[in-house]
C-alpha cells in the first residue's frame, strides 16, 4: 500500500467532479500522486543540494515544478 490515503484520493475526485468514484480510479490517481510526488521531490532534493543546502524548501518545490 501507497502513503497517499485512498479515502484521500477519494475525496479529491469527489470534490473535482462532485461524481461519485469507484475504489480504482481512487487508487490509480493516489499512485499516479505518489509517483509525481517522487519525481518532484527528487528534482527539488537536487535545487537544495545545487544551492549547498539539506533542507528542501518550499522554493525549491515550486522550482522543481515549473520545470
Amino acid at each position: 500500500m501507497g502513503e497517499i490515503a485512498i479515502a484521500a484520493t477519494e475525496r479529491i475526485i469527489r470534490k473535482g467532479s462532485g461524481l461519485r468514484v469507484s475504489e480504482s480510479a481512487s487508487k490509480a490517481l493516489a499512485e499516479f500522486l505518489e509517483e509525481e510526488g517522487v519525481r518532484i521531490s527528487q528534482q527539488a532534493a537536487l535545487f537544495s543540494k545545487h544551492a549547498k543546502r539539506k533542507t528542501i524548501t518550499s522554493e525549491d518545490i515550486k522550482l522543481a515544478l515549473k520545470k
